[in-house]
């Protein structure tokens, strides 16, 4: 299977300017756990997660003053929708990761997770097949 088989395509995209805050709203409104943030005046495309909401909380920041581009990763791996999914999780094992943006022509077609893996992985198992282990 391919990124293009797992990924969504529907990626929510915020500015460097949002709140921790609105980003966190905007992530639980629509059950995901990153948001491609575009800023082309700095580092293009970042992204930013839960866990880089979750580590300025937990620092004692405050998510109404604390902005997206103040927390979002820059050094991006990104992927493309011809990946296979064996690349894909290989490249999140290494890097430390759970999302991958996907390019295609240099703008982002979707967004791949560990979560989207798993489902594509799982739901091509037969009933009463034993799940076997994928090593990456």
């Amino acid at each position: 299977m391919l990124v293009r088989d797992a990924m969504s395509t529907v990626v929510l995209t915020i500015g460097p300017t949002h709140t921790l805050r609105q980003a966190a709203c905007l992530m639980a409104a629509r059950r995901v756990g990153a948001a491609v943030v575009l800023d082309p005046d700095t580092c293009g495309i970042g992204i930013l997660t839960e866990r880089d909401v979750l580590t300025s909380v937990g620092r004692g920041q405050d998510p109404d003053r604390e902005v997206a581009g103040s927390h979002v990763t820059t050094e991006v791996v990104f992927a493309v929708p011809e990946w296979t999914l064996e690349s894909a999780a290989s490249a999140m094992m290494h890097g430390g990761f759970r999302h991958l943006v996907v390019l295609e022509e240099d703008s982002p077609a979707g967004i791949v997770s560990v979560r989207d893996i798993i489902r594509c992985w799982t739901d091509h198992q037969r009933p009463g097949q034993p799940v076997t282990a994928v090593v990456v």
